[in-house]
């Protein structure tokens, strides 16, 4: 199976449905084959080994998906925001790309095609069948790993692991016609592609907002009849902002809003629960790695963790919830063996929608078939996954390894605080000292030794920051993930930290 014959199931079972765009003027599924086909017909007329995609969200981006898979090339969305030097660097690795673009001067060299030029080009009188055929362990997707720690890889997903996943999470043609999603993650960020697929798959029509504000989200929402979406973190606290701002409720129009990619204060959530009470929420944890999601907090659980008195069932409010049925998730101790309930380790998944693969790197997954994650986390007794970081935040002060998470819980329990954020800086005597960056609640006041103080009475001294900052919001990348480095700068402005 590939997407080819995924894009033929969605042409043929759903020819009339509008599935992306303004519900009068979109389009259905047979245009989206049919716009999918010219830019396969474009590209192997090229001669490109590889679609590049630079571009903001909207249809173009579906359908370049589609097109690069009929032609039997990798699709590659490129991050349209990256300075001139990380893009040319991105673009050094290409031998032979086709660029969908508007801003060809970005890419000097390369063969271009304009966005609403590639949405235009007519369809080919006779339409190659041999990409339908393609191996299923052949490139379909490469997208830039974040890089908030090292440099970027490109992580390489093959028909194999996104039809998985597709399987393994979506019914064909299950939702009612009136479904509609709104997509404002970025086109180079896994969720982009799952949400494509995925949404496709099961007939609900894609809604595209290219340029996120809370405002015009809550707007598009109410004026597209916005059923389904998905935000990271950042985007869900402003939300709740606007809301607030508004005094008033979400859209009743929005019946589920799933959020992930980063970690996520309890308290905004509970914030969002009450500000939507006829939304279902779904907390999703995955990685590009994965193709998407691996772990699912559903609506139910939202609910009954925000209603119970019992501390076990209220923390899974923090948790990611459980794996999908189609992978199996583990944690392990240094010794690569399963830790019990509660204790932190290392995160391992396995299941066919794992590639853990990249260009630079190769294979990542074990002979067993586990991949590292590289995040840390814990499983409850009720196998609900705790993820408490990246194994490269840990803090290690004066030889003792410190998880970051771990203190951050403690901080956010604080009244005054609404968000904490930990991380680890350069030393000469400890090797690494502690340090909290810190936002306050609106109308809230504390000073830096009130919160050490918190801090040290409900964990040993050896935990307690060294350093307490006060921030207006934290440093994040263009997927909502909060950059430590830029945070630790703060405190130690002339120190190197690496990239």
């Amino acid at each position: 199976m590939n997407l080819a014959l995924i894009l033929d199931m969605v042409a043929d079972g759903l020819a009339d449905r509008v599935l992306v765009g303004h519900p009068e003027t979109g389009l259905t599924g047979a245009a989206l084959r049919a716009r999918a086909r010219a830019g396969a017909a474009r590209i192997a007329a090229s001669g490109a080994d590889r679609l590049v995609y630079l571009g903001p969200n909207g249809p173009a981006f579906p359908v370049a998906l589609f097109a690069a898979s009929l032609a039997g090339v990798p699709f590659l969305p490129v991050n349209y925001r990256l300075g001139a030097e990380q893009l040319a660097d991105v673009m050094a690795r290409q031998a032979a790309p086709l660029v969908v673009t508007d801003a060809p001067e970005r890419v000097p060299g390369a063969a271009t095609l304009g966005v609403a030029e590639f949405l235009a080009l007519p369809e080919p009188a006779h339409t190659a069948e041999s990409a339908v055929f393609a191996a299923p362990e052949s490139v379909a997707v490469l997208l830039m790993t974040s890089g908030t720690t090292a440099a970027p890889k490109s992580a390489v997903l093959r028909h194999q692991n996104l039809t998985a996943y597709l399987f393994g999470s979506v019914e064909f043609a299950s939702v009612p016609e009136d479904d509609a999603t709104l997509v404002s993650v970025p086109p180079y960020h896994i969720a982009a592609v799952a949400n494509a697929l995925s949404n496709l798959y099961s007939g609900r029509r894609i809604v595209y907002l290219d340029r996120f504000t809370p405002d015009g989200w809550l707007d598009t929402v109410a004026e597209q009849k916005v059923t389904h979406a998905m935000v990271v973190p950042t985007m869900l606290a402003r939300i709740v902002a606007e809301l607030r701002a508004r005094d008033a409720q979400g859209p009743s129009c929005l019946r589920s809003l799933s959020y992930g990619g980063a970690k996520v204060a309890p308290e905004v959530v509970e914030d969002a629960l009450a500000l939507f009470p006829g939304t279902g929420f779904v907390n999703a944890y995955g990685l590009t790695e994965t193709a998407s999601s691996i772990a699912v907090l559903g609506p139910d659980d939202h609910r009954t963790a925000v209603a119970s008195t019992d501390p076990a069932v209220r923390a899974r409010l923090g948790s990611v919830g459980r794996a999908l049925p189609s992978v199996e998730i583990e944690v392990w101790d240094e010794d690569g063996k399963p830790c019990p309930p509660g204790v932190v380790g290392d995160i391992v998944v396995r299941g066919p929608q794992v590639s853990g693969e990249y260009l630079e790197a190769g294979s990542r997954v074990g002979a067993d078939g586990w991949f590292p994650t590289r995040d840390r986390g814990y499983l409850d007794a009720d196998g609900y996954l705790h993820v408490r970081g990246r194994a490269d935040d840990t803090i290690i002060r004066g030889g003792e390894n410190i998880a970051p998470a771990e203190i951050e819980d403690v901080l956010s329990g604080h009244p005054a605080v609404r968000e904490a954020v930990v991380a680890g800086v350069p030393d000469l005597e400890w090797g690494q000292q502690i340090a909290a960056f810190v936002i306050v609640r609106d109308g809230a006041e504390v000073a830096a030794d009130e919160l050490r103080a918190w801090v040290r009475e409900r964990l040993r001294g050896s935990k307690t920051p060294a350093y307490v900052e006060f921030v207006r919001e934290f440093p994040t990348n263009p997927t909502g993930k909060i950059v430590r480095r830029d945070l630790v700068a703060l405190v130690h402005p002339d120190t190197p930290v690496p990239t």
